[in-house]
């Protein structure tokens, strides 16, 4: 009989987004250069070179490639032998050229030496919360970000950016300064804790949270601390905590006055044996099928696999889609047999009915939650599915193929499969253009699907879409990308107001790319204080706030009173931050044509501006997706309990 691969309990192969945990415990060898931090391919930086932020350029495929830079990192003289210089071009070498902080009584020491390294720009924000936002979407356009938070205060109050971070599969390097080094053991009380002598209720939230954890209150293994802690950060692709002492960080000490030893990502090897097998089941599995198609999910950017599905989709000739959690990973939506996005019922059109209809789908680096598969709704058979992980594959009911590289996986598996299209010439005979919103009255209270329609104008390759967790998910979901356009949402952790932050963040490690970022009212009044960063920075993105009066998606899953949020003057808020000062510009549009004169001088006379432009529509104006994706959400959450 048929298994569904999405049933009620989920079977024990669907897995999370990480990879297997893997500890290190220990540095690499001290002739080993860093070759790389995100891309095994592209050198991020060893001790003679260091990454500059105008270096870095973020392409089409979602992985951030490092440039070289022109200057070298030289011995740190005997006044420069501190902790703090070590830190500070340690982040500098791997590629972070900006860090975003929150001053605080125990960390203020270590800042002065993150300000005065001439590769570093201190970027500080109105919250840590936002300060881990924007670390977060630095490191989605540089390959890794880093924040500095206060002890405890701060630390709880940047954890919910890190928990993100940690789902999204994202290398963070947080960094907390924490007690002085003589307080520790002393059983006495200190301020910013809980009113007990014990300083570990910090580290205890962080260790579920990271992936590695380093308390440096002793500056005799300080530096291999640190190091382990970055290095650890760079190879899982996860964040790190690394909490250091306030009076530790400017005292000279021996082990940071000779030129920092280089370490080493060591290439993940796949078992050849194992990988030999794997390829052959599944080639034969595809082989046999008639009209297979390929699926990309997020764990294609862990994986570093995005150009590698696209040579595989080129090979094989493969109808293929992206998970709604993966859209802008893979650069295939110009591509000839691009089917779109698919998200079971909430899919683009005939999109779904293509893939759950083939007798064989081949899905690389999936995350089957409750929302990537609309309330496990899915229609798709396990024994009909080819399951590719970072490191291991599941073919149909069969074995489970472990110590299999994914990137290692597709490339011998485009050498095996024959050129197969039937799958995409059947989407091709039943698609039917997508229409056009209706025509609209002069003056006529303006639309989202309208709005949206104008965005897709806006896209080129050197523009980023931000799409805020709500509405904006679906809407956006059907943007075509042109090629070289950036596209980043939060589908997995779904932290409302995560946008803000990671706008910021975005725009810092990208200075290249427009962000255009797509904001609801109520994510907005969640973490709108840092628009006032923005402007410091000089920052000219564009942000669409969509104002609809509450919080429209939980209103499609299950509506009360609480969905309704206090109406604000959000153009004017705006004014009121820039206050003058900074380039910035605001408006309201409530129909197209103040919506069409508004995008005109965005990308015209205030180009270099921040642009935010609110936007007003009806409070039930929703995409038509989102209405059957609240109502199955609504049902799986409401389920009754099951007697146990």
């Amino acid at each position: 009989m048929a298994t569904s691969l999405l049933s009620a309990p989920f079977s024990h192969w669907i897995t999370d987004s990480s990879r297997p945990y893997r500890k290190t415990n220990h540095l690499i060898t001290k002739s080993a250069k860093i070759h790389s931090a995100i891309n095994r391919d592209a050198r991020v930086g060893s001790l003679e070179t260091s990454t500059l932020p105008s270096k870095v350029a973020r392409p089409h495929n979602g992985v951030a490639s490092i440039v070289q830079p022109s200057y070298s990192i030289a011995a740190l003289g005997p006044s420069e032998a501190t902790l703090g210089c070590h830190l500070a071009r340690r982040l500098v070498e791997i590629g972070v050229g900006d860090v975003f902080s929150v001053p605080g009584d125990f960390n203020l020491s270590l800042l002065d030496h993150l300000v005065t390294e001439p590769g570093l720009n201190l970027i500080g924000c109105c919250n840590e919360l936002n300060a881990g936002y924007a670390a977060d979407g630095y490191a989605r356009s540089r390959g890794v970000g880093a924040c500095v938070v206060t002890f405890t205060v701060g630390g709880l109050s940047v954890i919910n950016a890190i928990a993100g971070a940690y789902s999204e599969n994202l290398p963070l390097i947080c960094i907390v300064g924490g007690p002085n080094s003589n307080d520790y053991g002393r059983n006495q009380v200190l301020h910013h804790t809980i009113g007990l002598p014990d300083f570990t209720q910090e580290l205890r939230c962080f260790q579920t949270v990271t992936c590695h954890q380093a308390v440096v209150n002793n500056l005799e293994d300080a530096q291999e601390q640190i190091d382990t802690a970055i290095f650890t950060a760079l190879r899982e692709s996860k964040p790190v905590y690394i909490s250091i002492s306030c009076n530790l960080t400017s005292i000279p000490h021996p082990t940071f006055s000779r030129k920092p030893i280089t370490f080493s990502l060591s290439p993940r090897l796949s078992d050849q044996m194992v990988l030999e097998a794997a390829v052959e089941a599944a080639a034969e599995f595809l082989n046999k099928a008639v009209k297979p198609v390929m699926v990309a999910g997020p764990n294609l950017r862990i994986a570093k696999a995005c150009d590698t599905f696209v040579e595989l989709a080129d090979v094989s000739g493969y109808a293929h889609a992206v998970m709604a959690s993966a859209k802008g990973l893979v650069s295939t939506e110009h591509h000839a047999h691009f089917l779109g996005t698919y998200w079971g019922t909430v899919s683009t059109a005939f999109c779904a009915e293509i893939v759950e209809s083939a007798d064989a789908y081949l899905f690389a680096g999936p995350i089957f939650n409750d929302v990537s598969s609309v309330g496990y709704s899915l229609l798709i058979k396990k024994e009909k599915a080819i399951i590719v992980q970072p490191d291991r594959v599941v073919i149909g009911n069969g074995p489970t193929f472990g110590f299999v590289e994914m990137n290692d996986f597709l490339k011998a598996l485009a050498k095996r499969l024959n050129r197969n299209t039937t799958a995409y010439e059947n989407y091709h005979r039943i698609y039917i253009p997508e229409g056009r919103p209706l025509k609209r009255d002069p003056k006529e209270p303006l639309r989202v699907n309208v709005l949206v329609q104008h965005i897709q104008n806006m896209l080129s390759s050197k523009t980023t879409v931000i799409a805020e967790t709500g509405d904006m998910w679906f809407n956006c979901q059907k943007l075509k990308l042109p090629s070289g356009c950036g596209y980043e949402h939060q589908m997995h952790y779904a932290s409302i107001g995560w946008s803000v932050g990671a706008t910021l963040g975005y725009a810092a490690g990208a200075p290249n790319k427009r962000v255009i970022a797509c904001i609801g009212d109520g994510s907005f009044q969640m973490t709108a204080q840092d628009v006032s960063t923005m402007l410091r920075c000089g920052q000219n993105s564009i942000i669409f706030l969509i104002n609809n009066g509450g919080y429209t998606v939980e209103a499609e899953i299950h509506d009360g009173p609480y969905n309704l949020i206090k109406n604000w003057n959000y153009a004017g808020l705006v004014d009121a931050i820039h206050n003058g000062e900074g380039k910035c510009w605001t408006t309201k549009v409530c129909c197209e044509e103040e919506l069409v004169e508004a995008i005109e001088t965005a990308t015209g006379p205030k180009k270099d501006c921040l642009c935010f432009i609110e936007v007003i529509v009806h409070k039930d104006d929703t995409c038509k997706e989102l209405l059957p994706f609240g109502c199955r959400l609504a049902a799986v959450n409401s389920r009754a309990p099951v007697p146990r």
